[in-house]
């Protein structure tokens, strides 16, 4: 009885309870604010109704996917007054305008800052046309350079990433910069700062950021007065204002971290216990990362100065980091590394064409592990006709959700993948978290970005496309080591699922760009 009350007096007084109730009291103005126009001023109400079919019209001409329109289209025509007002809310994204714009100007003001050398570009020369092409797309038209000059080691569990990166943060002698979704205290994160504290004591430039979600669910709103105590620099990314915020649904979803510009980091591991084991949540938590070396560093700098500049008052000088070091060692050459990002205030959608590109080219197989799998039609479909043209497609997720209602409308996409021949597993051990596109053993992709609607389109994302690397073979041992731990789907298996489940999932999928 002790513990049950000590539980539920966390949860009473947790922030995210507080901030729950918040959100809830923001649907409930709106929906009060519908009823009393309808009650009071029915010929507002019938004004409303002609208001839903001009934004219905708006909505048809838009330049978005399919299932966007769909859903707001279904609930403006349920409930005209409610659908307007949630319409407008999202369409008048002040917040999210004045985001975008600043985005926009520094990603245009620093993308002449990096580029691919020239001998990389003579060993181009020498690809195949479809590789040529497709790097020049990402240079020219997104702003990432390709890099031969660079080392990737890959690490098939967060505990080994997250043990190499405090080794190597140790060797520090200029500067540290880390953004992450999540930071959590625990044992994980204590290990971090106390490396840290003592390089900023040093005299390194320490930089930290996170996102403002934290500092509801795990952080004190304070945490970077805090961490100024020691000497480090920290910042949240939106920090999360839930009263009519506008930005609170595009979060900084990114994992980075350089060192000396030298060394960078990056993957699904966020910096917190579970991620290396030291928690259990889900079962056992599946992640993983790469660390790269070499010229390619440049890109993650620019990717986390970006956001920096963002939000504060004083933007860094991009020219102390970038070229600051010239020692950089060489390396031999190992393939191309196109380090990207992806953010909702482009209009290129890098995460996701980075995965229809691999999915084009593949002759052989497509492997993925993704802890979410909530695709629009177009996605869905391509990936269908991958499997149909006899790729051998395979897709892990997991066996133990973190979220049972994204799990719910992942497994309502089962009997459409496995009627066109896709491979479906579920790791039996627990939660795979881990975001990774492995294809022909010369392509593949390690980064923060789910194959969902949050990565592809709201959140600011980031990850490493990979070419003719060693580090593709041995993601591909990984993933055929993880699915020795899984679980095959077959019909059977998905008729097994509790029926409300399965009507749970097929609902979900009507607002799931929204989720």
């Amino acid at each position: 009885m002790k513990k049950f009350l000590i539980k539920l007096s966390k949860l009473v007084f947790s922030r995210a309870l507080i901030l729950a109730l918040i959100l809830f009291a923001q649907i409930g103005i709106i929906l009060s604010a519908a009823w009393y126009l309808s009650q009071i001023f029915p010929m507002v109400y019938i004004a409303f109704n002609v208001i839903g079919a001009v934004v219905l019209i708006f909505i048809i001409n838009k330049d978005e996917p399919a299932e966007f329109k769909l859903t707001w289209a279904v609930i403006i025509l349920l409930v005209p007054i409610v659908g307007v007002l949630l319409y407008a809310f999202n369409a008048l994204n002040w917040g999210m305008f004045r985001l975008k714009k600043k985005a926009n100007q520094e990603f245009e003001s620093t993308r002449h800052l990096i580029s691919s050398s020239e001998g990389t570009k003579e060993e181009l020369k020498g690809e195949v046309k479809s590789f040529q092409r497709f790097a020049q797309y990402m240079e020219d038209v997104c702003g990432y350079p390709v890099y031969h000059n660079t080392k990737v080691t890959y690490f098939d569990i967060g505990e080994k990433a997250l043990k190499d990166m405090v080794e190597e943060l140790k060797k520090a002698k200029h500067f540290i910069l880390i953004e992450y979704f999540i930071i959590s205290e625990g044992q994980v994160w204590s290990e971090i700062l106390d490396v840290l504290k003592q390089k900023a004591a040093e005299g390194v430039e320490v930089k930290v950021m996170y996102d403002g979600l934290c500092s509801f669910m795990l952080l004190p709103y304070s945490y970077p007065k805090k961490l100024a105590a020691f000497g480090i620099e920290a910042k949240m990314f939106a920090p999360v204002i839930p009263f009519l915020s506008t930005t609170q649904n595009n979060r900084d979803h990114r994992k980075i971290t350089v060192i000396d510009g030298k060394v960078a980091y990056t993957g699904g591991v966020n910096l917190a216990d579970e991620y290396a084991n030291l928690e259990v949540r889900f079962g056992h938590w599946k992640d993983v990362a790469v660390r790269v070396e070499g010229r390619a560093v440049m890109s993650f700098t620019r990717m986390f100065l970006q956001n920096w500049n963002l939000y504060g008052k004083e933007d860094v000088d991009y020219d102390r980091y970038l070229n600051k070091l010239s020692d950089r060692p060489r390396y031999e050459h190992d393939g191309y590394i196109i380090p990207y990002a992806d953010a909702p205030t482009d209009q290129y959608e890098t995460g996701k064409q980075v995965y229809e590109a691999m999915f084009t080219k593949a002759q052989e197989y497509v492997h993925i592990m993704t802890p979410y799998f909530i695709v629009d039609r177009e996605f869905l479909s391509m990936i269908k006709y991958t499997a149909q043209r006899g790729v051998d497609v395979k897709i892990i997720l997991p066996h133990i959700p973190d979220k049972k209602s994204a799990f719910a409308v992942a497994r309502s996409f089962y009997p459409d993948l496995l009627e066109a021949g896709v491979h479906i597993y579920e790791y039996e051990p627990g939660f795979v978290h881990a975001k990774v596109v492995v294809a022909d053993d010369d392509v593949a992709a390690v980064g923060s970005i789910n194959l969902d609607y949050r990565s592809f389109y709201h959140h600011f994302e980031n990850g490493v496309f990979m070419y003719g690397s060693s580090a593709c073979v041995d993601i591909e041992k990984d993933i055929q080591s993880t699915l020795e731990k899984c679980i095959e789907v077959d019909y059977e298996y998905y008729k097994k699922t509790n029926l409300f489940f399965r009507g749970l999932g097929r609902v979900l999928r009507m607002i799931a760009p929204l989720m």
